[in-house]
C-alpha cells in the first residue's frame, strides 16, 4: 500500500480522494510514520476482504507444474 507525507496529501487532497473513491487505499504518514489509512467509504472492513484462497476449488495446478517446459527452458539456457 502506498505511503504518501502528510504535506503532500494536504497539497493534493482532492486527487488522493479520487483515487480512494476509485479503490485505491493508501496511507498518511507523518515525518515516516504511518497516522491513517484512507479507503473509499462503502469499501468492505479488512475483516470482510477475502484473500487467500478465494478461488479454492475452481481449478487444479497441474502434479508436473514445476517442469512444465523443462526441456524447452533447459535448450534456451544451452543445456
Amino acid at each position: 500500500m502506498e505511503s504518501i507525507n502528510m504535506h503532500e496529501a494536504k497539497t493534493r487532497l482532492s486527487q488522493l480522494v479520487a483515487r480512494a473513491a476509485k479503490g485505491e487505499a493508501f496511507i498518511i504518514a507523518k515525518a515516516g510514520k504511518p497516522v491513517a489509512r484512507v479507503t473509499a467509504y462503502d469499501s468492505p472492513d479488512e475483516s470482510q476482504q477475502r484473500r487467500l484462497g478465494f478461488l479454492a476449488g475452481e481449478f487444479k495446478v497441474p502434479d508436473d507444474f514445476d517442469r512444465m517446459g523443462q526441456d524447452e527452458i533447459t535448450e534456451l539456457f544451452g543445456g
